[in-house]
Formats: C-alpha cells, structure tokens, sequence
C-alpha cells in the first residue's frame, strides 16, 4: 500500500473558494480515477512564514503500479484544473509514501 500525498498551501485570497472545490469536485474526481481507495485531507498546524494555508492531502493506492498509471493517465489532467482556477495562488509538492505498519484500536 502506498500513500500518494500531495501538501498544498493555498493563498489566503482564494482559500474558502479553494476548500470548496477541492472537497467538492478535486477529490471526487481523484476517487473517481479508480486509482485511489481513500482520500485524507488535513490541515497542517503549523504557522507559514510565506502565509495561506497549508494542507496534506493523502490518496491511498494499492500498489506502485496503479500509481504509476495515475501519473500517465490522469495526473496532468487533474493538476491542471487547479492551475487554471487558481492560478499563482498555490504551491504543492507531491511525496509517495510507503506504508509499513498500520494499528487501530
């Protein structure tokens, strides 16, 4: 299992727009890839000298592969919608994580 996370901090001029759609449209359309079984969005609490907002957001796949096939289907799609509705008003940085060990309780 492998954690697709993609950090974003967003401009605080477009911030409650931005929440919107991604809860809304952006993840729906990530799920909806079938290359995804889970989405997480969290809010990093930490205060950004640079200011906005920034969040994690946490797509689990399956296996390298079915991420693999994310990059060559989907991903240029997806990241430019948000180019273009919220253009210069974002950075993200994307990380693969690899899961090792997961407990509840």
């Amino acid at each position: 299992m492998l954690i697709y996370n993609v950090t974003i901090n967003i401009d605080d001029s477009v911030h409650e727009e931005w929440l919107i759609w991604m809860k809304d449209k952006h993840i729906p359309d990530m799920l909806a890839t079938q290359k995804f079984l889970e989405a997480k969005m969290c809010r990093v609490m930490v205060e950004e000298e640079m200011g906005g907002t920034t969040y994690s957001i946490q797509y689990k796949t399956p296996d390298r592969e079915t991420l693999e096939r994310y990059y060559q289907e989907d991903a240029e799609r997806m990241r430019s919608e948000g180019n273009r509705l919220f253009p210069n008003k974002f950075m993200a940085f994307r990380t693969e994580l690899e899961i090792i060990n997961e407990q509840t309780l």
